[in-house]
């Protein structure tokens, strides 16, 4: 079975830390780049980071840089994403994403985690 496992998410006060992992299980080809997104009732869904797998090239949503930062442990085939400084705003439910290149690259989507910032 291919998946993404997430885990991390919960209650945080604000300027508070969070540290969210997503594991690939049962993948077979080597994943390329990973992301993470974040969505809200009633919004699109918004890209927050990326990197890639090969490079570690990263990449930022304005509205986290500086507040996060996003890594990959390749060995493990597990992404992470550390947030600082969190906001009520940064409240949302979020999801990672692996491309892997078996012909073309295939995406595949975590089943998302809460994270609620309030006092």
């Amino acid at each position: 079975q291919v998946q993404l496992v997430e885990s991390g998410g919960g209650m945080v006060q604000p300027g508070g830390s969070l540290r969210l992992s997503c594991a690939a299980v049962g993948f077979a080809f080597p994943i390329t780049s990973w992301a993470w997104y974040r969505q809200t009732p009633g919004k699109e869904r918004e890209l927050v980071a990326t990197i890639s797998t090969a490079n570690g090239r990263t990449n930022y949503a304005d509205s986290m840089r500086g507040r996060c930062t996003i890594s990959r442990d390749n060995a493990e085939d597990t992404a992470y994403l550390q947030m600082m400084i969190l906001k009520p705003e940064d409240t949302a439910v979020y999801f990672c994403n692996a491309k892997a290149r078996i012909v073309g690259l295939v995406d595949y989507w975590g089943q998302g985690t809460q994270v609620t910032v309030s006092s």
